[in-house]
């Protein structure tokens, strides 16, 4: 049996998926069959009063759509700190959007983070040097 079968859960299809969660959080990299994989209709599935969080990828969500469904009030909000285009075009047709908060890409750049990652690449940069 699968891990999550004794908890109860039940797999799903995305579309199935989409019209049951009242967040969606995308966590999942760019590519050619990911593109665009939020597009109209499938935003169009999710609830009314839903949220969407893309830390993820630009280009994975239309962001057309999404603004049109945000200013159309047929999405609860949204949350992008990525965009098809980086840093995010003027003009862009998520300018403006209600219920929509956009952040640069920054997650991951705390200071917390900062220090491990330098520390990590010291130690390894060390290695290399004593191996060699």
């Amino acid at each position: 049996d699968p891990a999550w079968a004794k908890d109860g859960a039940q797999p799903r299809t995305l579309d199935a998926l989409l019209t049951e969660c009242d967040v969606v959080s995308l966590h999942l990299p760019l590519t050619a069959s990911t593109r665009g994989l939020l597009d109209a209709a499938r935003l169009g599935r999710m609830k009314r009063d839903a949220i969407l969080v893309n830390t993820a990828r630009g280009g994975i969500v239309d962001e057309a759509a999404l603004a049109s469904m945000l200013r159309e009030g047929r999405l609860g909000g949204a949350a992008l700190d990525v965009f098809e285009k980086e840093p995010l075009a003027q003009g862009s047709p998520l300018a403006g959007a209600p219920r929509l908060i956009l952040t640069p890409h920054i997650a991951g750049v705390t200071l917390e983070s900062n220090a491990r990652v330098s520390s990590f690449v010291a130690e390894r940069v060390a290695e290399a040097l004593q191996a060699a």
